[in-house]
């Protein structure tokens, strides 16, 4: 293992360093989070707006994941082709595009083109980020840095939320005027293009990944970061290292998806455990808290007001517990946290399922009686600290690095691509599953939360302290 032996004795000045770039790579998941959010406190405002129905606010709230799986599709191609520097940028440009034009939208119609034009744009950042993050990370520190795009997405949440709240509060409600005759609905989308200015800032001062300029044979260039971020200068380890990042691209040829084929008919098995982990990480229903919970809390009977700060209160805890995954990931491993997640999860999420089964009335005039809505309160935010501690960041650490070289970003954008699809089933049904029930819906997600214990126990490799050169399909 000569290759870890090669990462030994990174000063603190590479430290620092590649913690800096890191974050800059990872505002892209800020974006992410912000722009996947923000939609929930615009919710009702845009239903009444535009009038519509529970399935047209369903795919109005859910088609930006729709972009984000065509971002995600087309990101790996793009990081392979022009650099993973120059397509953080491309990101940064459609994130710019879509707040402006979401916010100015007129019709459901162009509202629904920009917020897939910042799908796409998300999708690509989703990508990207863990892509870049674990490329340039020391094995050592790579869990905790891989999990810098999740606290970022978390991050964008609380943000967004907070922005809605404030926004919504200032003007009197979500759909009244506040500045220059804009109902703050508007001024919900519209406040994500000052981050999205500073990320693609950001992004130009980063250098690029050296695996990817030893893939496009810039081996001096790729020496130069080597030396620069990882703090490298004796000779004799960077050459090893430059030699197994070469070892591991020799059978290199232009990346297509038929590498991510085995000798038998379909998938690599690794391809498929990124995808199914994409997969379960949306199906437990995380986004439905965090895109519809200020109308849930409110059609159980708290106010708008009160349902905005449970909501932001939610996203505070989402991002703390994120800290925490980050302080132990790279202590006791990817495995043990998903597991208790898992766990964790099934026995919230089955919590509020028999809360709402205890629900009187129907749709908007649904309550919870005595001390029911509290528990469902507590178990709300229980399932989020199960998911912020495991699920959320560890998914984006293993996407990171669990591929071989060669097929890494062609990998994880199929796994990413997944994650949106996943995404978008999960959000664009829940209307139609709140009207056959809560108790269903949350009922269906504990299930999937279930078969993902199964599913991490049996089939999900370990990765903690595994150099990226030592990862075989």
């Amino acid at each position: 293992m000569s290759s870890v032996k090669a990462t030994e004795g990174f000063g603190q000045h590479a430290t620092v360093r590649v913690v800096l770039i890191s974050a800059a790579a990872a505002l892209g998941g800020f974006l992410f989070g912000y722009d996947t959010a923000v939609i929930n406190g615009a919710v009702d405002s845009i239903r009444s707006h535009f009038a519509l129905n529970a399935g047209e606010i369903g795919f109005a709230v859910s088609c930006a994941l729709l972009g984000s799986a065509l971002g995600a599709w087309y990101a790996g191609m793009l990081a392979n082709r022009w650099g993973r520097v120059r397509t953080m940028q491309v990101a940064a440009v459609l994130l710019v595009a879509a707040a402006l034009g979401s916010g100015l939208a007129t019709a459901v119609w162009d509202l629904v083109l920009w917020r897939l034009v910042g799908g796409i744009g998300v999708g690509v950042a989703s990508v990207i980020a863990p892509t870049y993050i674990a490329e340039v990370a020391p094995a050592r520190i790579r869990g905790r840095l891989g999990s810098m795009q999740q606290l970022a997405i978390v991050l964008g949440i609380f943000a967004s939320l907070l922005c809605d709240t404030w926004l919504a509060g200032s003007a009197g409600g979500a759909a009244q005027t506040l500045w220059l005759g804009l109902a703050a609905w508007r001024w919900m989308f519209l406040a994500a293009v000052l981050p999205a200015l500073i990320y693609g800032l950001l992004v130009l001062l980063v250098p690029e990944s050296p695996r990817h300029l030893v893939a496009k044979g810039r081996m001096a260039e790729a020496r130069v970061v080597l030396q620069e971020v990882l703090d490298m200068h004796n000779d004799g380890a960077l050459d090893k290292k430059l030699s197994d990042i070469e070892g591991s691209l020799r059978a290199e040829h232009k990346p297509r998806l038929s590498d991510l084929c085995g000798k038998a008919a379909g998938l690599l098995p690794v391809v498929w455990i990124g995808i199914l982990l994409s997969v379960f990480q949306q199906f437990v229903g995380i986004n439905v808290i965090f895109y519809y919970s200020a109308t849930l809390w409110h059609s159980v009977g708290f106010s708008e007001a009160d349902s905005f700060t449970i909501t932001v209160v939610t996203s505070i805890v989402n991002v703390l517990v994120t800290l925490v995954a980050i302080a132990l990931v790279d202590k006791i491993g990817r495995k043990p946290l998903l597991l208790v997640g898992s766990a964790g999860m099934a026995i919230t999420l089955g919590a509020m399922a028999w809360c709402f089964s205890q629900a009187t009335g129907s749709g908007a005039d649904l309550v919870l009686p005595g001390s029911v809505g509290m528990v469902a309160l507590v178990a709300a935010n229980a399932y989020v600290v199960f998911f912020g501690v495991s699920w959320g960041p560890v998914v984006w650490v293993l996407l990171g690095e669990m591929f071989p070289n060669r097929i890494r970003a062609t990998a994880l954008a199929v796994a990413a691509s997944a994650q949106w699809l996943a995404n978008f089933a999960i959000t664009s049904t829940f209307p139609a599953l709140a009207q056959v029930g809560l108790t269903f819906a949350y009922g269906l997600y504990a299930a999937f939360a279930l078969l993902s214990f199964g599913f991490v126990l049996y089939a999900v490799r370990e990765t903690k302290g595994v150099e990226l050169e030592d990862m075989h399909a």
